[in-house]
């Protein structure tokens, strides 16, 4: 790699308090005209309530690039473990267009 390409290289942190991740089984998505939210939910079997763990927002372009990069590790994951299957039991967990 040359000294151009490692200045050029981003550098990502993951601080300790968000190294543990956070566990999310429905998403709601909406957007405008100039950006994409994404809630990510928890919605756990005989709760009312479900709280949301995280909101990511994003530009339009962002939005895209979430896109493809998902569908290439979900070909990559399921040519590795096989078909994902997409039963929704109770209709409790998933996504959801806003």
């Amino acid at each position: 790699m040359s000294q151009q390409e490692n200045k050029n290289q981003l550098q990502i942190q993951l601080r300790p308090e968000m190294a543990d991740g956070k566990y999310s089984n429905l998403a709601m998505i909406g957007h405008g005209p100039n950006e994409f939210l994404i809630d990510f939910i928890f919605a756990a079997p005989g709760m009312p309530q479900a709280p949301v763990v995280s909101r990511v927002v994003m530009s339009p372009e962002n939005a895209k690039q979430l896109l493809l990069a998902l569908n290439d590790n979900i070909s990559k994951y399921e040519a590795q473990f096989g078909e994902i299957s997409q039963r929704r039991p109770n209709n409790q967990a998933g996504f959801s267009n806003n």
